[in-house]
Parts: structure tokens; C-alpha cells; sequence
């Protein structure tokens, strides 16, 4: 039914105006109902039409925004009588909450939040105050509203009045509390939560199955999240997309992709945020082997198109090392967005070729495409990592010159990465010092670092000094400033700070590197013997490091950082967990296989030159992903240039 079919038509029967306005409503024709509701009151309609039609006209003044006219129809349910009907009243509360910024002053004069009348929320609860008659879905509609706005602590407390009033939360009011609880990672009263719904018949509900499924994974238990799943009697695409998001966003990647492979037998057909959750985790764990059976997934459900899922896409194969496929799919987009932009400008920032980030970058501009804060961060990360102060310079100033962007703690953060990575550190000591947002620890970490790099042990102190104001238990300054302190042969500072560090039960992150081979993920901590091959891993480290001799290598002993004999820290370094990982990687694959490996820590300059002696050695491409950014060791060169 349309607006002008049903302003041509004849008047309905006086008795029939609710039941058509009623009908338009339900079936989602809501401009019909309005406009049926507006020629009633036009009309000679008996006066008793009204309370029979109001909550459907309440319902579409709802979905269409419409904020004068409901709040008109509130003035008109309370002259009329309508609102002692809990309908009317239910409509009411639903209305004002879809609509937040609306209030009726008791003028019937209509205000907007934020020039001085009542919250949304106090619109909702003075109309809940004033029925006289409520029910579960009144309850349930304040409920909902206090949860949407944050309110936990009041929402418990409904919770608990309403059940004193004798009226029984059911699927709805559940699923509105359990997502309060996830959030707020309290699986105890979660599980009471869940208890509640199985004692009440109500734990199969799909919405309250889907909400029990985030509540615990969010408190970090998806197995309890399985066995909720595993006990629906219906899965509908919800609570499949529910379980896959749980297990994706805990790293459970091999029960993700076990559970995306049971949701394709069962006949349901994934959806864009399907792969939405499922891409960025093989991004996160670097799993190019599943990350290419999803890509494999996503063209054969003819969504290789959508700009989302491409750009989860090009960030997780960036990720995973392979920014030549990340650059393909960057290019077969028709119109990338800035998100798309941003990812693949980070990538090449993150692997090594930052000119070609910055032509991107420039490319992106010509195209009349704004760039956002988090496009200019990429920028300054390829600037930093390529040591380009110039440029850096140049775009840190043209974020708020040209285009309004006010640089944040991370922005500040990158530009005083980029002075002291060249060495300027006493311009990235006075940049940090005037900056007009408060310096945090962590922007004070980017110097003490650089301070590191180049031997700066006054200036690291100092700046040690401003990290422990701010941070007193910070794990990473201390060890920094011990390794400054080693570098420079200050070993009684260095022995009385790690003292300290142990005192105070302070215990620094051991070096970890990892790879996986034949879907199997190996992991490798420094010095550690409990790998079944170990010692074929030693023989043949051995075996590289006499022909390296050959070849002019001469250990690197610098990142270690004990008082102990020259010979003794060659072993050291022998023992490292990259090392380690890299020739486990090339006994265990084919010749010419491509060896990736992650590493927790920044990569040391022995290892980093060692690998590059394998790779030609080796004839490998080797890929490692450290704290910082991807080496792409290849022919005895990497792809950082040494400047790391």
C-alpha cells in the first residue's frame, strides 16, 4: 500500500482506521500507518480510535525518526487517556529509546539532548515511573536502555527489583545483561546468568545462546563457548558467525577454521563478517596456510569484491610476509577506500620498501582521498624505518596544516621514532619535552631505545628517570637501561638494576621466536634444549658458521649483555631463539621453500647478520617478523638495509 493510493482512497469505516493502521505497521509499512493515523485525526473518527491505534503509530514514528510527531503523540496519550494502556506506554518507552535525543517538557514543548533537558535514558525511566501498569516488556525496554548507555551497575539492580516484583526475566533480559558481564570479563555471575537460563527452559533461545557464546569467550574460555554451541538444538548464520568471532578473537585459529568447515556442511552460507573475524587472526598469528584457504573460501563465495573483506585481506597477507600477493589484491580493487589505502601504505612501511609507501601515499592524495590519523601513522612509520627525517617532517606538519588531523600520542610518538632512530637525539629529547599532549611512558620508550642504539648512556638515564615517574613497574626501561649500562661497560649499574629488577619481582619477557611447518606450530625460546631437534639444529648451525668464517663473518657480541669472556658470548649467541628457529626452518622443508619466522623481540644485529649469510648460503628467502617490522633476508641482503 502506498502513500498516494492511500491518500486517493475513501475514508475506511470509522470502526476499521486502528486495524488498517495496525496492519500497515506490522507489515513495515510505516509511512502508510503514519499517513492513515494523520486522516483519522483529520476525520470524524470516533475518539475511542485513538488508544487503539497509537502504539502502532508510535512504532513508526519510531522507525522513521519522526521526533515531533512522537512526541506529539505523547502529549496526545496522556490528554487522551491512552497511556494508562501498557501498550501505549511500552510504545512509548521503545520510541524514546530509538529516538535518544527527544523529550517532552511538560509543555508539550519538544527538546534534543544537550541543551538542557532530561537524558534519553530519564525520558525513558519518567514514562516507566508514570504506567500504571507494567510488564516484562517494560522492564525489559528500561533494562535494555540502561545497558546500551552503560549504566551495569543499575541494570543489575533492575534486574534484581524486577524479579522482586514477581516478574520473570526471560530470553530478552538476558540477553541484554550477559553482554554487561562479558564485557566486564565476570564470568562467575555470567555463569549464574547461564544457570538462570537452563533452570527457566530458556538457555536454547538463539539470542540468549549467541550472548552465553561472546560472554565467554570474551572471559577467555571458548571451550565453555563450545559446549553452549554444541547444545543448541537450531544454529542459525548468528550463532555459527557468534562461535567462529569467539574462537578468533582468542587465537583459536584451527578450532575456528574446524568450525567454519562444519557451518559450510551444515548449509550455511558465510556472510562478509564471517571472514571478517576469521581473516585478521591468520594476519595476527602470521598463518599464511590458512589465510590462503579463506582467500581460496572468499572467491569461491563470490565476495572477492567487497572492500571489507579485501582489506582484511591485504593486511593479513602483509602480515604473514607476502606483500607482493597483498599488493595484487590491492590492485584488483575497482575503487579502494582509505582503509584499503592505509593497509597496504602500513605494509610497505612494515617490509622495507618505504618510498614506495610514500608513492602510494602521494597517489592516494592526487586521487582526492583524505587521508585519516591512521593512514598519516603508516606514513610516519615508512619514514621512520627508512630514516627519512625530511619527509617525516614534512608530513607531521601537514596533518594539522592541511588537513586538520591534530597528531596524537601515536603520531608524536612515530616523529620522535624517526629523530632518534637517525641519531638526533637531543631534538627528539626537546620535541618530546614541548609537546603539547603530556608525554606517556611508552612515548618516552621510543628515545631510551634509540638512546640504546647509540650508546647514549646520560641521556638514557634521563630518560630512564621520566619512564619510572610515570611507570614504576616498567619491565622494558629497566632492562633498556641494564643493556646501556652492559654496552658501555658499566657492569656494577647494570648488576645493581637487574638486582633491583628481581627484588621488586620484576621478570623481563624471555627472547621467543616460532614457525610453522606442516601445520604445526614450533616455538624456540633462547638456550632452550627440549626440541626433538635440538641437536641436528646445533650440528648444522655449526656447519653454517665455519663456512660464514670463510666468508669473512666475525660474531657480533654486542646484545650480550653479561660480564663474561668474548668466547662465552659466541655461545651465547649461538643460542638464539631466531637462529634457532631459521635453521630448524631449512632442515624441515624442501629445498627453495621460503622460511617465515616471528620473533616476540627485536631482532639482534648478530642474528641479523647471520641470516643474512644463510639466506645466500642456504639459497633461502627467509621472512623474520620481529617487534618491529618484517626482514626479507634474500642473497645475503635484507630488505631493511641494515637500518633497523
Amino acid at each position: 500500500m502506498s502513500v498516494a493510493a492511500t491518500a486517493c482512497a475513501p475514508p475506511p469505516p470509522p470502526l476499521s482506521w486502528a486495524y488498517q493502521i495496525r496492519v500497515a505497521a506490522s507489515q513495515g509499512h510505516f509511512r502508510d500507518a503514519v499517513s492513515l493515523f494523520l486522516r483519522m485525526r483529520a476525520s470524524a473518527a470516533p475518539r475511542s480510535s485513538v488508544p487503539a491505534s497509537l502504539p502502532a503509530a508510535l512504532k513508526s514514528c519510531a522507525a522513521l525518526g519522526l521526533r515531533a510527531l512522537g512526541a506529539s503523540l505523547h502529549g496526545l496519550a496522556i490528554r487522551s487517556g491512552a497511556f494508562a494502556d501498557r501498550f501505549t506506554a511500552n510504545a512509548l518507552l521503545n520510541f524514546y529509546c530509538k529516538l535518544p535525543d527527544t523529550y517532552l517538557h511538560p509543555s508539550g514543548v519538544i527538546s534534543v539532548d544537550g541543551t538542557g533537558s532530561p537524558t534519553a535514558l530519564e525520558s525513558v525511566r519518567k514514562v516507566f515511573d508514570e504506567m500504571p501498569e507494567r510488564d516484562v516488556v517494560s522492564w525489559n525496554t528500561l533494562v535494555l536502555g540502561c545497558a546500551e548507555e552503560g549504566r551495569h551497575q543499575e541494570v543489575l539492580g533492575l534486574v534484581r527489583k524486577m524479579w522482586r516484583d514477581g516478574f520473570r526475566p526471560d530470553s530478552f533480559t538476558l540477553s541484554s545483561v550477559l553482554p554487561i558481564f562479558a564485557e566486564c570479563a565476570d564470568i562467575k555471575r555470567g555463569m549464574e546468568a547461564h544457570g538462570f537460563a537452563i533452570r527457566n527452559g530458556i538457555d536454547s533461545d538463539v539470542f540468549v545462546g549467541s550472548s552465553l557464546i561472546y560472554m565467554y569467550a570474551n572471559c577467555t574460555r571458548t571451550d565453555y563457548s563450545v559446549k553452549v554451541f554444541d547444545n543448541l538444538p537450531v544454529r542459525d548464520p548468528i550463532l555459527w558467525n557468534s562461535m567462529l568471532a569467539g574462537c578468533a578473537q582468542n587465537g583459536s585459529v584451527v578450532e575456528a577454521l574446524g568450525i567454519f568447515r562444519q557451518m559450510l556442511q551444515s548449509g550455511v552460507r558465510p556472510v562478509p563478517v564471517t571472514f571478517s573475524s576469521l581473516i585478521p587472526v591468520c594476519g595476527n598469528l602470521a598463518s599464511l596456510r590458512f589465510g590462503n584457504q579463506l582467500h581460496a573460501y572468499v572467491i569461491q563465495s563470490g565476495f572477492e569484491d567487497n572492500a571489507f573483506i579485501s582489506s582484511s585481506l591485504i593486511d593479513m597477507y602483509c602480515k604473514c610476509g607476502e606483500i607482493s600477493i597483498s599488493r595484487r589484491v590491492f590492485d584488483r580493487m575497482p575503487s579502494p577506500d582509505i582503509v584499503s589505502w592505509t593497509a597496504m601504505i602500513m605494509g610497505y612501511a612494515l617490509h622495507g620498501p618505504a618510498r614506495e609507501a610514500l608513492v602510494l601515499f602521494e597517489r592516494m592524495e592526487s586521487g582526492n582521498l583524505k587521508p585519516n590519523h591512521i593512514t598519516f601513522l603508516a606514513v610516519l612509520t615508512a619514514c621512520s624505518h627508512a630514516g627519512m627525517v625530511d619527509k617525516g617532517q614534512k608530513y607531521f606538519n601537514s596533518m594539522s596544516d592541511q588537513y586538520g588531523i591534530v597528531p596524537t600520542l601515536e603520531h608524536c610518538a612515530a616523529f620522535a621514532d624517526i629523530l632518534g632512530r637517525v641519531g638526533e637525539l637531543d631534538e627528539a629529547y626537546n620535541f618530546i619535552s614541548k609537546m603539547q599532549i603530556k608525554p606517556t611512558a611508552s612515548v618516552w620508550s621510543t628515545l631510551l631505545r634509540a638512546c640504546r642504539v647509540h650508546k647514549n648512556t646520560s641521556l638514557a638515564e634521563a630518560v630512564a628517570k621520566k619512564i619510572m615517574e610515570l611507570e614504576p613497574r616498567s619491565i622494558g626501561s629497566h632492562v633498556v637501561l641494564s643493556n646501556v649500562y652492559s654496552v658501555s661497560g658499566r657492569w656494577n649499574e647494570a648488576a645493581r638494576l637487574r638486582k633491583s629488577m628481581r627484588n621488586k619481582g620484576m621478570r623481563k619477557d624471555p627472547a621467543c621466536s616460532w614457525i610453522e611447518v606442516k601445520s604445526k606450530l614450533h616455538v624456540f625460546v633462547a638456550h632452550d634444549r627440549s626440541h626433538p631437534w635440538y641437536d641436528r639444529i646445533i650440528d648444522a648451525l655449526n656447519v653454517f658458521s665455519e663456512q660464514m668464517a670463510h666468508q669473512g663473518y666475525v660474531p657480533n657480541t654486542e646484545d650480550v649483555f653479561q660480564d663474561i669472556e668474548e668466547e662465552q658470548k659466541r655461545y651465547v649467541l649461538c643460542g638464539h631463539s631466531e637462529k634457532l628457529a631459521i635453521v630448524f626452518g631449512i632442515l624441515s622443508t624442501p629445498p627453495g621453500t621460503t622460511v617465515r619466522v616471528m620473533k616476540n623481540l627485536r631482532v639482534c644485529i648478530d642474528c641479523h647478520t647471520v641470516t643474512k649469510f644463510i639466506s645466500k648460503l642456504a639459497e633461502r628467502e627467509i621472512v623474520v617478523r620481529d617487534a618491529n617490522r618484517f626482514h626479507h633476508f634474500k642473497d645475503g641482503n635484507c630488505s631493511c638495509g641494515d637500518f633497523w
